[in-house]
């Protein structure tokens, strides 16, 4: 690609606002939109005054909003969304409508705006609960969403991809569990949630500590999208990548002991869990071979890196809900 104006949106959010810095040092021109529904634009304060950086606060959902983002930009990269199974169930209608409806509408007007390239942020959580327990998903395992946030984002991938063509190439790119230290910090993502369970209150409430789950640093989420804007059209065009490492597959129970290593007298509680039928271990070899795609951290680092930050002071209350979604 060249290097003209790229349209992130959920640019404040967690990985959106590692993402834009990453582009912008990159020499990308970045307009970052977001509705700042939760937290603010403090993520983005760093940036400010930055050559290329333009913020505009918006509402996916309204048509305007997009078609005054969407003016003059050469790839859209679509973070924005309702992200994870609670906050989709205290507001089901409002996550159809920015996961799956206005999803559909912004690919479909970038299409007729002439943006050449459209990055879709979905979710290795569409492989729901594994059949074989040993087995490793690829992107062309069934997708067997069990929750409504999963059920959108497998919903809105089949209308991304149904628009790649000649015009504008489309890309979904199926993110394991996102973990570490970003501007718009979450303490509400299983590792981070741990972490920080574990050094400040001592004491860590585990539910369903058996089942597998795929993760990958916030940074090297954000190295991913790069990659896929850099790679050559015909590498990426209409091609879903699951975005992690292989051996970055664990059980709650691998992350338990990872910090009962750093905390040895956290108190841990395990509450067995059935109600929650996701159970999938994912495999990565597709973005690394065809793209040279290769993660730089691993979670035990990002558990040091996570405890490094809470026991430095820098944050006051880890607890407080502009960490969470």
């Amino acid at each position: 690609m060249s290097h003209g104006r790229i349209l992130v949106t959920g640019g404040a959010g967690y990985l959106g606002s590692v993402l834009v810095d990453d582009l912008l040092r990159g020499g990308r021109p970045v307009r970052a939109l977001d509705a700042l529904i939760v937290g603010d634009g403090r993520s983005l304060l760093h940036l400010w005054g930055r050559p290329g950086f333009e913020f505009v606060r918006g509402d996916v959902r309204d048509a305007d909003v997009r078609a005054s983002a969407l003016a003059d930009v050469e790839a859209v990269v679509h973070l924005a969304a309702v992200v994870g199974d609670p906050a989709c169930a205290r507001d089901p209608d409002r996550a159809r409508e920015i996961n799956l409806a206005a999803t559909g509408a912004l690919v479909s007007e970038a299409a007729a705006a002439g943006v050449d390239r459209f990055v879709f942020a979905s979710t290795c959580s569409n492989y729901g609960k594994m059949h074989d327990g040993d087995a490793v998903a690829t992107e062309e395992w069934e997708l067997r969403p069990v929750s409504l946030y999963a059920e959108t984002k497998v919903a809105a991938e089949i209308d991304v991809l149904a628009h790649s063509t000649a015009g504008i190439a489309t890309i979904c790119l199926r993110f394991a569990t996102v973990y570490g230290v970003s501007p718009r910090m979450r303490f509400d993502l299983t590792v981070n949630e741990f972490a920080r369970d574990a050094f400040v209150n001592r004491e860590l409430l585990v539910y369903g500590e058996q089942f597998w789950r795929p993760y990958v640093h916030v940074r090297d989420a954000a190295q991913a999208v790069s990659t896929v804007l850099e790679a050559p059209t015909d590498q990426v065009q209409g091609e879903v990548f699951n975005v992690g490492n292989s051996s970055q597959n664990f059980r709650k129970q691998d992350l338990v002991e990872l910090l009962l290593e750093r905390v040895p007298d956290a108190l841990v509680e395990r509450v067995a869990k059935q109600e929650d039928p996701r159970d999938y271990r994912v495999g990565f070899d597709k973005i690394e071979s065809q793209l040279g795609y290769a993660t730089t951290r691993t979670v035990p680092g990002g558990i040091d890196e996570l405890i490094a930050l809470l026991g430095s002071g820098a944050i006051s209350d880890p607890f407080a809900d502009t960490f969470r979604n």
